[in-house]
């Protein structure tokens, strides 16, 4: 079992940044595939970035690419999204989660593959 713990939301102007983090307790840390998720009200949720658990590798969404970058820090157990361009359209609650395995890039995609997710951390984008 795994507990997330998401920060670092806020208000952002467009064109500005953010950077999410995401705290995860236990000492496997490591073996976890993280991913975020963010819904906006009325929408379903979906799909932003994901960083494997092995190989570090990551992947966007089409609206993240060349915008977010996700990292993990195995050593403090943490998963950071560093959020850069912003705009309106990126203002939802965006949620970490964690799936513990080895998963292709369709599964890590999907927000069914992740048991363990966090509260979440509200981003508005707005001037």
């Amino acid at each position: 079992q795994v507990q997330l713990v998401e920060s670092g939301g806020g208000l952002a102007q467009p064109g500005g940044s953010l950077r999410l983090s995401c705290a995860a307790s236990g000492r496997t840390f490591s073996t976890y595939g993280m991913a975020w998720f963010r819904q906006a009200p009325g929408e379903e949720r979906e799909f932003v970035a994901a960083i494997s658990r092995m190989s570090g590798s990551t992947y966007y969404s089409d609206s993240a690419k060349g915008r977010f970058t996700i990292s993990r820090d195995n050593a403090e157990n943490t998963v950071h999204l560093q959020m850069t361009s912003l705009k309106p359209e990126d203002t939802a609650v965006y949620h970490c989660a964690a799936a513990s395995g080895f998963y292709g890039l369709a599964e890590l995609t999907t927000s069914h593959t992740y048991p363990y997710w966090g509260q979440g951390t509200q981003v508005t984008v707005s001037s």
